[in-house]
């Protein structure tokens, strides 16, 4: 990792109609890292990565990767950038070997280097084994890896993984959190948005959360732990039992305003110390409320996330209250759009995502 900044994003804006989806977004990644970007579904983290990636032309502001201004010169980018999105772009008719020497030939390499590139990954991604199978026998985890091996099939310098690990079981997301450091320790710089925050916490080296198109906080993990300070008392009562006024109390007798997740009767609060815990119990006896289970820790990235934003990482349907303040009305998020067609040896697809091997 180096001081050089890779990609430096000032002002940019951008709206669909009357929704805005960025509102004056900033932000700097340092070449050769790890960049987070959390936020609520709805926040602008995909439009975000679809202006940065070229997909997308920006109402205003600027954006730049590697020193090229994106809005201005975007062929100058492309050649340079690799995107990754939510669900594996690969043509399940195609084998593993196809797949990689079909995008090789997209960007007008010589079939017998294609050959070799797709060989060469491969190998990488420990899909040697497979290469002639056609892709729709792979698992989910191999269709993610032989997704992102499409994307570095031109060594790209700036990577951008829009939640590259979504839907994909435990081992499988280690998986490729091994192939993410390994990149990035080879110099590739990569620009990460995901729902899962443990991934985050593992991967990123500094942490952008957004929420309504802009940047609320930025840092290293443990500086977004820090600033909400404090423990957390987390209590999941009983099915049936009122939420809201176990919010109350907690909110009363705590240090700061309590979350309530009603998918698992639970709710939560930053709190001084230990010392409160006996007269939460006392409080929550007197009103009735049961409790099924109890606990202190310190703050999580989560509990950084749901402080900020007052949403669950994974929260944002129409309906859900899951993770919302007490008293807070949820939000949902707006309706998919599809930006303008993938320039040409790009793919797009996908509600409000586009998948492209740039």
């Amino acid at each position: 990792m180096t001081d050089q900044t890779a990609i430096l994003v000032e002002g940019l804006r951008k709206s669909y109609g009357r929704h805005t989806a960025l509102a004056g977004l900033d932000l700097s990644v340092r070449a050769g890292s790890v960049h987070g970007v959390l936020g609520p579904n709805g926040a602008g983290k995909t439009t975000a990565v679809r202006i940065l990636s070229t997909l997308l032309s920006a109402d205003g502001g600027r954006a730049e990767v590697l020193g090229v201004d994106v809005l201005r010169h975007p062929d100058r980018v492309r050649p340079r950038i690799g995107l990754t999105g939510q669900y594996a772009a690969v043509d399940e008719r195609l084998t593993g070997q196809e797949n990689l020497e079909m995008f090789g030939r997209l960007y007008r390499l010589p079939s017998r280097v294609a050959r070799a590139r797709a060989a060469e990954l491969l190998e990488r991604f420990a899909l040697t084994e497979a290469a002639g199978r056609q892709a729709k026998t792979y698992s989910g985890g191999m269709r993610r890896r032989l997704d992102l091996a499409a994307s570095l099939i031109m060594a790209p310098a700036v990577l951008f993984l829009d939640e590259p690990t979504t839907g994909l079981d435990p081992r499988s997301r280690q998986e490729m959190w091994r192939v993410i450091a390994d990149l990035v320790r080879e110099g590739t710089t990569v620009l990460l948005t995901t729902q899962y925050l443990e991934e985050a916490d593992h991967l990123a080296d500094r942490v952008s959360v957004i929420d309504g198109g802009r940047v609320i906080a930025e840092g290293t993990t443990d500086d977004l732990k820090r600033q909400i300070g404090g423990d957390r008392l987390e209590i999941v009562l009983a099915e049936g039992d009122d939420t809201a006024a176990a919010a109350e109390v907690l909110t009363r007798l705590g240090s700061g305003t309590a979350t309530v997740s009603v998918e698992d009767w639970r709710v939560s609060a930053p709190v001084a110390g230990a010392s409160v815990l006996a007269e939460v119990v006392r409080s929550f006896d007197e009103l009735g409320l049961t409790i099924v289970d109890v606990g202190l820790h310190r703050p999580s990235l989560d509990d950084v996330f749901m402080t900020l934003t007052g949403q669950g990482a994974t929260s944002g349907d129409v309906g859900s209250t899951a993770g919302v303040p007490a008293g807070a009305a949820p939000e949902g998020s707006g309706p998919g759009r599809k930006g303008p067609p993938a320039p040409p040896g790009q793919r797009s697809g996908g509600d409000e995502q586009d998948l492209v091997k740039a």
